[in-house]
């Protein structure tokens, strides 16, 4: 089988305190794409990850950093990397052995493919629907804060959020997915430029993603072959990783509220010219709610975890 990795990938890794699951994620790589160039910008961690990684894993090239935020630390990245594709990768995202030699074939197949991610799978098996999303408009908003898009699943009017009409057994053209796993064509960053760093943590993805659509690049999700995410590990704020999470209290708590300022951010600077000014402010307060949510579900959490300790 013919080997496109060796001189052509260049994987990019922003970690901020998951040592464990990071070296998990290398020793992974080592064995899924031996020859990838693996660049890893630590983010300030204050677990010894970046030592860590020195130590055993001294192919890697390491970029020590503060906390300048996941976009941010992209940027480091490609500014260091040597790849004709970049592959965006979370420390909690792990490639099966196929997959990425899979995915490069896949993209020289159309000069016009920009950006294509593999279906991600949960730990529970079940998955990932960040993979496979749409533009968050107003009404995509508004179908997925009302939950139509759960009652609907296959609707493409009521959930374009997800976008779950479409045949998940084939590759197919979607609007943008999740930056841990996300592989890019160099000409796509030479075209559009780099990831918004306004975009600290929750964002930079459907930001970037919405560039490369409005350059019309094509982005795929191709289902083929998979890699399992442990979604949330790094954050914390999610169910399905509590039990793995290294997340401290203030983190989970400011990451818990991120995601929805983000939401506003994409809004402000992409769509707030193209829509009237009501339907924006209702979804603004839909956003607000959601946060609220948000911040009485954590106090609940972290009421009950000082009851159990």
């Amino acid at each position: 089988m013919l080997n496109l990795v060796g001189m052509k990938l260049s994987v990019i890794i922003v970690n901020f305190n998951t040592k464990e699951i990071l070296l998990k994620c290398l020793e992974n790589l080592r064995t899924t794409t031996p020859e990838a160039q693996i660049i890893v910008v630590d983010n300030g961690s204050s677990d010894g990850s970046a030592e860590e990684v020195f130590q055993k894993f001294p192919g890697v090239n390491l970029i020590k950093s503060t906390n300048v935020g996941l976009a941010a630390g992209y940027n480091l990245g490609i500014s260091k990397a040597t790849g004709d594709y970049f592959l965006f990768l979370g420390t909690d995202a792990f490639p099966k052995p196929t997959t990425i030699d899979y995915l490069l074939k896949f993209m020289e197949s159309d000069p016009r493919i920009g950006v294509v991610t593999c279906k991600l799978v949960l730990r529970d098996g079940t998955m990932d629907w960040d993979a496979h999303r749409g533009i968050p408009t107003p009404w995509v908003a508004l179908t997925h804060f009302l939950n139509f898009d759960k009652l609907f699943p296959k609707s493409r009017l009521f959930n374009q959020y997800f976008q779950g009409y479409k045949d998940l057994s084939t590759a197919h053209e979607i609007d943008l997915c999740i930056s841990h796993f996300m592989l890019v064509k160099r000409q796509v960053i030479n075209d559009i430029g780099s990831m918004d760093e306004k975009f600290f943590v929750y964002g930079e993805d459907v930001d970037f993603c919405y560039r490369v659509k409005q350059k019309d690049w094509k982005i795929f999700y191709v289902p083929q072959v998979e890699a399992v995410h442990y979604k949330g590990a790094s954050v914390g704020v999610r169910k399905e990783t509590q039990d793995i999470t290294t997340a401290s209290n203030e983190t989970r708590q400011q990451m818990a509220y991120s995601s929805t300022d983000a939401m506003k951010q994409f809004y402000n600077k992409h769509l707030s010219k193209k829509y009237i000014s009501i339907l924006p402010w209702f979804i603004f307060m839909l956003i607000d709610l959601k946060k609220l949510t948000r911040s009485i579900t954590w106090n609940k959490q972290s009421s009950t975890n000082k009851v159990r300790s």
